[in-house]
């Protein structure tokens, strides 16, 4: 197996030979340093699509084009696809698209005999998307799916529980680098019902995005505000905040933000869950996913794990790269 492209906003670099692991390791000192491919040793100026041309110019054997971005890219992994390409995505939205969309990837890739694979979509490198499949393979069949997928929201709530104030939770987590640059993008929800939406479409939900019912942790009066001023002010919903968790803890629960998905519904926001539930052991960045179905319906299947950082879903993807290559 070789790495023989890689691709930024500003263009590429391209080695049909296999970029060498010093080379790739330069290339990524370089961004991380700010300077893009088109300016590398190599590089060249391009936009997504020419340089998707260039590397089908070339006899490729068994091609795979990783998409690690956060953009909808729907167009060019149909332009892989139509390349000849199998697809593996850490990247949700082209999974979360128009339904239309979605269906005219997948329908692309089984007309083109390519596989599309996307685990650390849900979970990092947690095995969701794998287990579902070995579920229904099997001839099992999944009735719902609920979990905690996320690991901003599940090191926010665990802080809480341990006596932390809202502020210096949230802040304790932008100092550790788990939220969004702007942590309201973690706090509407939206990442959560992504997450649901893709499991919600394996399942056969037959919705969108804006059909999930999402609770947003933001208070009104904050959408609006400069995210300076949203971090400046993040005291004054302290004591809301307490008093949730008070109330909570006196009917011997902890609260979660959770997610429920089944064929016909997709629900996202916070409960607070009973202390005996696999739910209130969460801790960390830890995620958790149980799975209800017709042979774990008395005690359902736990799947429980880091669900962020970069070196678990580097590990998932590496795990997707590696079912292609061998096949």
């Amino acid at each position: 197996m070789k790495v023989v492209a890689a691709v930024d906003r500003s263009g590429f670099v391209f080695d049909a030979r296999g970029l060498s692991a010093p080379r790739l390791a330069a290339l990524a000192a370089a961004k991380a340093s700010g300077t893009p491919l088109a300016k590398a040793p190599g590089g060249r100026k391009a936009g997504a699509r020419e340089a998707l041309d260039f590397a089908a110019r070339h006899a490729l054997a068994n091609p795979i084009l990783v998409d690690v971005t956060a953009d909808d890219t729907s167009d060019t992994l149909k332009q892989a696809l139509a390349a000849g390409m199998h697809l593996v995505l850490a990247n949700k939205r082209p999974l979360t698209a128009h339904r239309k969309l979605y269906d005219e990837l997948r329908a692309l890739a089984e007309e083109r005999g390519r596989r599309l694979l996307h685990e650390t979509t849900v979970g990092a490198g947690l095995p969701i998307i794998d287990t579902y499949y070995k579920l229904v393979e099997s001839g099992d069949r999944v009735q719902k799916i609920e979990g905690c997928p996320s690991g901003t929201l599940g090191y926010l709530f665990g802080e809480l529980g341990r006596g932390r104030r809202f502020s210096e939770a949230l802040r304790g987590a932008i100092a550790k680098g788990y939220p969004e640059p702007d942590p309201r993008d973690d706090l509407c929800g939206m990442d959560v019902a992504r997450k649901a939406l893709i499991l919600g479409r394996l399942l056969g939900f037959p919705g969108e995005l804006e059909d999930i019912e999402v609770e947003s942790l933001v208070p009104e009066e904050a959408r609006g505000l400069p995210l300076e001023e949203f971090l400046r002010r993040l005291d004054e919903w302290d004591e809301p905040w307490r008093r949730r968790i008070e109330e909570a803890r006196s009917s011997r629960g902890v609260l979660r933000y959770r997610s429920i998905v089944t064929p016909r519904r997709i629900r996202v926001g916070l409960v607070a869950v009973d202390a005996s539930s696999p739910l209130a052991s969460l801790n960390g960045t830890d995620n958790q996913f149980i799975f209800t179905t017709q042979r774990y319906r008395a005690n359902p299947l736990v799947i429980t794990g880091p669900g962020a950082g970069p070196a678990v879903t580097a590990g998932g993807i590496l795990n997707d790269v590696l079912k292609l290559a061998s096949t």
